[in-house]
């Protein structure tokens, strides 16, 4: 009886979590925020088109090549200390971009963003791990994370657009600082310390190995996938792996690894990364398509478009909390497996839009896949946790959020490119006749590409190229939601196999509690 006393999470813990979760929107926001603030900047601060593209990406490259480092860095010296640092810094980053008097200046706040950013996410998880012993309240903790995270992607599109209609776009970034400053003041009464005592030293060689792997294959990628094929971009993703093999060499022999690869072994640990890292691949590639076509297509305004995803958050409210009232009686390769199909009914959902369907099939997709994956992110991240020794919880938490990373930018890579593919080829084809060749060339650039150039033509073959591009983007992004079904299916076949032998949380120290 007092062992479970001892277990069961106190007030304390769960004013905790509030404190935990308020970084985690935040994170998710400032990739997305910055999206509406385009416009104003560059009148502001003349960016080239380069200096543009590096202050929109920087911040998700440096924050996915430094996840990894700045886990295993918490499990050394102190998950919170590492915590507060990356907030002070992170209040301090978001007033230099606020007041950025240069393109240089707010490039480089963006960089520092990141790497505060990438000792928030690993942090917040692996303290999870420390404050909630109970395997059931650790899911309902990893839970209202998951939403945390969810909603900040959603919720900054929706602030950034207010924010700019009524401030200057540097207001976007000053959101992070009134949050940042009370985590900075509730964390040391709210959170406890912890750190690996018998960890060792801190493998420098190993974290620059891991941001040589990282960096060139997150940036090879997103260029790829920005820019089409370019054997550059290629090279960069070779020159990655090769330092990748370098870095699980060096884990292998090193006296002090910043990672355990022997948790990669374990079918429970892997086989939920993967399962995350998958879902992120299909569900990143098809909402890239989501916004163009509610903007292009349906002609909605960036603040309209972003307020349709809000029906999203609830289907995912629904399976997060759903996933977790079974998750003590029913496996979790079941419920993962029935997240994914549920997924891959959202996405073939989204495979009936038109180009006159209008918005309705939309949010009923949106709904319905928000609801699969909730439960899926829901799930496995409670199982890398689970997985994972105490001890390493930062790093295991690192490994995860780098593979969903990874997953993201792979999908948008990979189903952007077939989508973009699909467009062309179709757009050869059904183009109006007495179209001249340079408009069509321009116009099988991108869909916005093909309503730039309608702009200028008479109105009658305006609009008859408008609405052959919208319907041949429209059929890519058919076959990209059938790619998406059907690979939800597989993964939820993959995760049966995987999982099978994983029993369902169990209450007070039961369960899949491998620390135990």
């Amino acid at each position: 009886m007092d062992l479970v006393t001892h277990q069961t999470a106190t007030r304390r813990e769960w004013a905790g979590l509030v404190v935990l979760v308020l970084p985690c929107l935040l994170v998710s926001m400032d990739l997305s925020v910055l999206f509406y603030a385009l416009p104003f900047l560059s009148a502001d601060l003349a960016p080239s088109s380069s200096q543009l593209l590096w202050i929109l990406d920087l911040y998700g490259f440096v924050l996915a090549g430094f996840l990894i480092t700045m886990g295993t860095l918490g499990d050394r010296i102190g998950r919170r200390k590492v915590l507060l640092a990356g907030a002070a810094l992170f209040g301090l980053a978001s007033v230099a971009a606020a007041y950025a008097q240069s393109t240089e200046m707010l490039i480089i706040a963006r960089a520092v963003l990141g790497i505060a950013g990438a000792t928030l996410a690993p942090s917040t998880l692996s303290l999870i791990r420390n404050m909630f012993h109970d395997p059931r309240q650790r899911q309902v903790a990893v839970s209202v994370w998951t939403l945390g995270f969810a909603g900040g992607a959603i919720v900054g599109p929706i602030v950034g657009g207010f924010m700019l209609e009524h401030f200057w776009w540097g207001s976007v970034f000053l959101l992070n600082v009134p949050v940042m400053v009370l985590l900075l003041v509730l964390g040391p009464i709210l959170l406890p310390e912890f750190r690996n005592p018998v960890a060792g030293r801190f493998d420098l060689l190993g974290a620059v190995l891991s941001l040589a792997t990282i960096l060139p294959v997150i940036y090879g990628i997103k260029k790829l996938a920005a820019d089409g094929f370019a054997w550059g971009y290629v090279g960069s993703i070779a020159l990655g792996l090769a330092f990748g093999a370098m870095f699980l060499r060096r884990m292998s022999t090193a006296e002090n690894p910043m990672v355990d690869v022997r948790l990669l072994r374990r079918a429970q640990f892997s086989g939920a990364v993967a399962a995350c890292a998958i879902t992120f691949l299909v569900l990143a590639g098809l909402g890239m398509f989501v916004s163009q076509y509610l903007q292009l297509v349906l002609g909605y305004g960036p603040l309209q478009a972003a307020l349709w995803s809000l029906p999203g958050m609830a289907g995912m409210l629904v399976g997060v909390s759903a996933a977790t009232a079974i998750a003590a009686k029913i496996k979790p390769s079941v419920i993962v497996a029935s997240g994914l199909t549920l997924g891959g009914v959202g996405f073939a959902l989204f495979a009936q839009v038109s180009v006159e369907s209008g918005v309705a099939w939309v949010v009923a997709s949106q709904i319905v896949l928000a609801g699969g994956i909730g439960a899926v992110a829901t799930i496995s991240t409670d199982l890398v946790l689970a997985t994972a020794p105490k001890e390493s919880a930062g790093a295991a938490a690192a490994i995860s959020e780098t593979a969903n990373e990874f997953g993201g930018a792979t999908g948008i890579a990979l189903l952007g490119s077939l989508g973009a593919v699909v467009y062309r080829n179709e757009l050869e084809l059904s183009a109006p006749d007495g179209l001249p060749a340079q408009v069509l060339a321009q116009a099988k650039e991108t869909l916005g590409s093909a309503f730039e150039a309608a702009a200028n033509l008479p109105a009658a073959l305006g609009d008859a190229l408008r609405f052959a591009a919208s319907s041949t983007f429209v059929n890519g992004v058919q076959w990209v939601a059938w790619i998406g079904a059907g690979g939800s299916v597989l993964v939820g076949a993959f995760v049966l196999v995987v999982l099978r032998r994983v029993p369902p949380t169990a209450p007070n120290g039961g369960g899949h509690d491998s620390a135990r």
